[in-house]
């Protein structure tokens, strides 16, 4: 039931009803049936924010394209170790939803997921180098077994068509391509998602119902204040654990938690535009996530890429983001929020960030004074023949990076990803930060069980049945190759997605 009068007691609310809240939620209620758990929503519906379809790019981050994973070292060499972690981190969210798809709580996996090559497209000398030692690197890995590299421009061309259609055949250019990869409408998973949970005995599933205070109780728990925001009308449930998943909202509330872990941390709000078409006669015609390299001093989040999207059925093309700034730390938050967030103990973390990235600010800038024409010529970069009367804007969702405290005199550090913040009592997890959040939705879920329910863990508890729905729960696949092969095998014919 949604919306309903609050419990006055519950083992576990959820702050946020973002694709991070179902995918814990419906974890634990696999692994307890008995827990009783009160999901709070600020928004009419669920996933409105960041985990809307049109919010992010669905790609299903499994590093397999994103160059920002892969940095070049001095030598020239490529650290490919981040990608890997990112890589077998969707492994688990593929594991999960195989899970649910066999259980019956997922009808049908083509509502969420579509197969779609991911592609790394690079152009001039230097950036031809950098591919192909990446290629060398990865290729040699397991984890990126049937990964292509092609300099030819014909070979490109038939991959990409819209890619290659007007270019400069005298150009250098370079690709890498993988077919095991896919496109995730993580808006449409998260309404399957909590449509199941809402189903289920002891969930209490809350629109309209922000969360404007939370605090401890007289008997160790957490009392949350919650308003309803349309009737004013005020409740308030107390819960034995805390999930703060509210996305760009989840720092007010760390802040408002008073926890020693949450002292000292900031945020920098990042906007988005995409460029979109929805012409079938172009969409049609494109069929993969093409990554390029971030230009200089960009956020991780602002890589330009050309996407394939496949959102309620329709296929369209998403080109961006553009970067911009907005001090609304949510796509329906206030103007206020970045000036709110500041505290006495981040002030100097975040001056400390501010000096140390100067870049970041000089690009953000140079993106919102950008105009249409400036745009549509980044496009062009990756589609020649672009036809700009075809394509839209529409704004993306909003992204806060984290500013994190060294606690070494007054300094921060600006850190791109996403940071799961724990009280030492085990009491509360706030998750802060962005990309690639979504994709690793369970690999999060399982850390918050490791950190906040460890008692749990056992194998007169939770740790079968978690086993029985991660297979690979305690493996490395980054290190045994037979298993992480045999899972992708069976987790690719259930998902329906390509497999090598």
């Amino acid at each position: 039931m949604t919306n309903q009068r609050l419990p006055a007691n519950t083992d576990i609310v959820m702050i946020g009803a973002g694709i991070m809240s179902a995918t814990l939620g419906t974890l634990l209620k696999e692994l307890e049936p008995t827990l009783n758990i009160v999901v709070l929503e600020a928004l009419e519906d669920c996933a409105q924010e960041s985990s809307d379809g049109w919010n992010n790019a669905g790609t299903g981050h499994a590093a397999n394209c994103e160059m920002n994973y892969t940095p070049q070292r001095p030598d020239g060499s490529v650290d490919i170790s981040k990608a890997l972690e990112v890589n077998t981190e969707f492994d688990l969210s593929r594991q999960l939803w195989t899970y649910l798809i066999r259980k019956g709580s997922i009808p049908d996996p083509r509502a969420f997921i579509h197969p779609c090559p991911h592609m790394s497209f690079v152009w001039g000398d230097e950036n031809v180098k950098y591919l192909r030692e990446r290629f060398k690197q990865m290729s040699a890995h397991h984890c990126y077994h049937g990964m292509e590299y092609s300099e030819d421009h014909k070979q490109i061309a038939e991959w990409v068509p819209l890619v290659m259609e007007g270019r400069d055949p005298s150009e250098p250019i370079a690709a890498t391509r993988i077919i095991t990869g896919s496109d995730v409408d993580y808006g449409a998973l998260t309404h399957i998602l909590f449509k199941s949970l809402a189903q289920e005995s002891g969930v209490s599933l809350n629109y309209l119902s922000r969360v404007h205070d939370l605090k401890r109780a007289a008997n160790g728990q957490w009392q949350v204040d919650v308003r309803n925001a349309h009737s004013g009308e005020k409740q308030s449930v107390t819960a034995k654990f805390v999930f703060i998943g509210a996305g760009g909202g989840a720092l007010e509330l760390l802040q408002k938690s008073g926890i020693p872990e949450g002292h000292g941390y900031g945020g920098f709000p990042v906007s988005g535009i995409w460029l979109r078409c929805d012409v079938d006669d172009v969409s049609e015609r494109h069929h993969a996530k093409v990554y390029g390299k971030a230009p200089h001093g960009s956020p991780p989040m602002s890589v330009p890429h050309l996407d394939t999207r496949i959102i309620g059925g329709k296929k369209s093309i998403l080109f961006g983001p553009y970067a911009g700034f907005s001090s609304r730390f949510l796509k329906h938050g206030s103007l206020l929020d970045l000036a709110k967030s500041v505290r006495p103990g981040n002030v100097l973390p975040m001056l400390d960030v501010a000096k140390d990235n100067w870049q970041l600010c000089e690009y953000l800038v140079s993106q919102v004074l950008q105009s249409e024409a400036h745009q549509f010529e980044m496009l062009r970069e990756f589609y020649p023949n672009v036809q700009p009367h075809q394509w839209t804007k529409a704004v993306a969702g909003q992204r806060v990076q984290i500013i994190k405290p060294t606690h070494e005199h007054g300094e921060g550090v600006l850190e791109f990803g996403t940071e799961l913040i724990t009280a030492a009592d085990r009491s509360i997890a706030a998750l802060l930060g962005a990309s690639p959040g979504a994709s690793t939705a369970a690999f999060i879920a399982l850390e918050i069980l490791q950190k906040c329910f460890a008692d749990k863990l056992t194998s007169d508890a939770w740790l079968n049945k978690l086993k029985s729905i991660i297979p690979t729960y305690g493996i490395d696949l980054k290190v045994d190759a037979e298993a992480c092969k045999a899972i992708r095998a069976e987790t690719a014919a259930v998902l329906k997605l390509e497999n090598i």
